[in-house]
């Protein structure tokens, strides 16, 4: 079985900084999980079901020996699809998305084609993953207004702060760990 593995928390929040301060994570490579936990198409049903339980996540792409991605074997797939390796039972059509995805095109292709993951492909090879978790977690992300300091949620700071009417100068708040 083809793995990648990864240490500690795989996203890398370090991205670019505007001029305010602010850091704005408006692409899949900001939120993308990499490297991402392969299988090859001869995987067998049993390693892909210890894989996805041991590893806690819902789903692995299913790379060809040349490193593309030829399918995605989910949760789903493991139980409702009759078969003994990820090919057989592998969902042959994936949509994928680029590094420089804005987050909003990728909330709407979760959304609206009511899948649970998207690989993200760079020239030709699989550098990452988002989930719909990625995107969730996005949700608590925390903006504070620079000139009144409340807080605001969302993916990107609002243009305005809804309680004082400052504008542009907002600041992201770090959450600390834990619930």
């Amino acid at each position: 079985m083809g793995t990648l593995a990864g240490a500690g928390d795989p996203r890398d929040t370090s991205g670019p900084r505007d001029t305010a301060g602010t850091h704005n994570p408006a692409t899949a490579a900001e939120i993308m999980s990499s490297p991402v936990y392969t299988v090859s198409p001869d995987t067998s049903v049993e390693e892909i079901a210890g894989l996805l339980g041991t590893r806690r996540i819902s789903a692995v792409p299913v790379l060809e020996e040349s490193g593309h991605v030829v399918g995605v074997v989910s949760e789903y797939d493991v139980l409702a699809t009759p078969g003994h390796t990820a090919a057989e039972v592998m969902s042959r059509t994936v949509i994928s998305v680029s590094a420089g995805t804005p987050v909003s095109d990728i909330r709407a292709l979760l959304v609206d084609r009511r899948i649970g993951r998207l690989p993200v492909i760079e020239k030709g090879k699989l550098v990452g993953i988002v989930s719909r978790r990625d995107v969730v977690a996005l949700l608590t992300t925390e903006w504070a207004c620079g000139k009144c300091g409340q807080p605001a949620r969302g993916y990107d700071p609002p243009e305005n702060c809804p309680t004082c009417g400052g504008s542009g100068d907002f600041t992201l708040q770090e959450q600390s760990p834990g619930p």
